[in-house]
């Protein structure tokens, strides 16, 4: 990177191909073939957007004719709208250029070019790429040392040589590079005729950059024949264990002469009010840490400090709906949302149907997944005193790539 120069970069997924060698067209493209019940462009979106790296956004070059299928794939994803599509060309080589072009407006940093069919990278190869990138790196290219012993053999495949493979590397993606000189080497190939690069790196040491190897990922293997898709499937079936996790959040407010008690984000009258920084909406804030519990991410005075005068007054579906971004940017599905209240008063029956509706909302699930219950505490303690409202929420959450 040039001095002054932030660190804003995109993705590119190449998803245009018709992959004839996958078997039969009826089955449809091998990028959106099933693996472990979903097509094969959802793993590999899905790490990415996990990944939470790509700050210029994502695009993805699909066929004119996937429209639909793209749709379908995507709609498995949180925040789908993130996430946008061109139209690829006759080859993988054009169908990249037409995905750079279509970043020119946001002016990435830097981007990296993913094959959709390679869904078993992780955050770990993506942090390597980064990391060469950040040191100065016009062009990195993640790959692993050639293994196999290698036979050149002639056009009656009869062995002709044993080819050393000493510094032989199989390439991989994402190859990654700084976007301006990428894209200035991809038009100057288009310019003068050339579309036999079997891939990016090859196209930038055409054009006289230098490419850097970094530790590729031996599972990092690319989907191409049909046995290939029936392998992954059941390597995904082997290893389908649900990464289900239950965070737990409690929160209690003094209550105070007012003349009403925000719960759940709806307002109740009363002849009390809760006395807090924010609007004090105890519920909200015991389930924004039951949230932020499912994935280590500390709890709601971490994120919104009491000590900040700008959440002074603050509605707390903004603490909520911060703790649900946090769970999605990590991989996380959010199954289910419980809060119990426990107060001598107000009533909560009349509005818990209102309480449900805004969880809901806040956190993008169905309403049947939103609980909300509310109990006294019998006249004893300080709840029973009617000095302060308590709340103890619970929330499942879903992480990780099935």
């Amino acid at each position: 990177m040039t001095t002054g120069e932030s660190f804003n970069p995109a993705v590119v997924v190449v998803a245009a191909g018709r992959g004839e060698r996958a078997g039969s067209p009826t089955e449809g493209p091998k990028q959106y073939r099933l693996i472990g019940g979903l097509p094969v462009i959802t793993h590999t979106l899905r790490t990415f957007a996990a990944w939470g790296g790509a700050k210029a956004g994502i695009v993805v070059v699909i066929h004119p004719d996937d429209e639909a299928l793209f749709a379908d794939a995507i709609a498995h994803l949180h925040a789908p709208g993130a996430i946008r599509f061109v139209h690829g060309a006759t080859t993988r080589q054009g169908s990249v250029l037409r995905g750079l072009s279509a970043l020119e407006k946001e002016r990435p940093s830097h981007v990296m070019i993913h094959d959709a069919v390679r869904p078993f990278f992780d955050a770990a190869l993506l942090d390597r790429v980064s990391a060469a990138l950040r040191s100065g790196e016009d062009a990195v290219l993640p790959a692993v040392a050639v293994a196999d012993t290698l036979k050149k053999a002639g056009a009656d495949r009869t062995v002709g040589a044993t080819v050393s493979r000493e510094g032989l590397y199989a390439a991989q993606t994402p190859q990654a590079f700084r976007y301006p000189v990428i894209l200035a080497a991809h038009l100057k190939a288009e310019g003068e005729g050339r579309s036999d690069f079997t891939d990016d790196a090859g196209i930038a040491e055409w054009a006289g950059l230098s490419v850097k190897l970094v530790d590729g990922l031996a599972e990092n293997v690319k989907l191409t024949y049909r046995r290939d898709i029936a392998m992954a499937d059941e390597k995904l079936a082997r290893n389908l264990i649900a990464d289900i996790r239950t965070g737990n959040g409690y929160d209690v407010h003094q209550l105070v002469p007012g003349d009403g008690v925000t719960l759940c984000g709806v307002k109740i009258p009363h002849d009390m009010a809760l006395s807090g920084h924010s609007d004090a909406d105890v519920a909200f804030h015991a389930l924004t840490d039951a949230l932020l519990a499912t994935c280590g991410a500390g709890d709601i005075g971490d994120h919104f400090p009491p000590s900040d005068p700008q959440w002074r007054g603050a509605a707390s579906h903004i603490f909520l709906a911060h703790a649900a971004k946090i769970v999605r940017e990590k991989g996380g599905v959010i199954l289910n949302a419980d809060v119990s209240l426990i107060a001598e008063a107000p009533k909560v029956g009349p509005h818990r149907l209102a309480m449900r509706q805004n969880i809901a909302e806040c956190l993008g699930i169905d309403l049947d997944r939103c609980s909300v219950k509310a109990t006294t505490n019998e006249t004893i303690g300080f709840v029973g005193r009617r000095e302060g409202i308590a709340a103890i929420a619970t929330a499942s959450v879903h992480y990780g790539n099935i």
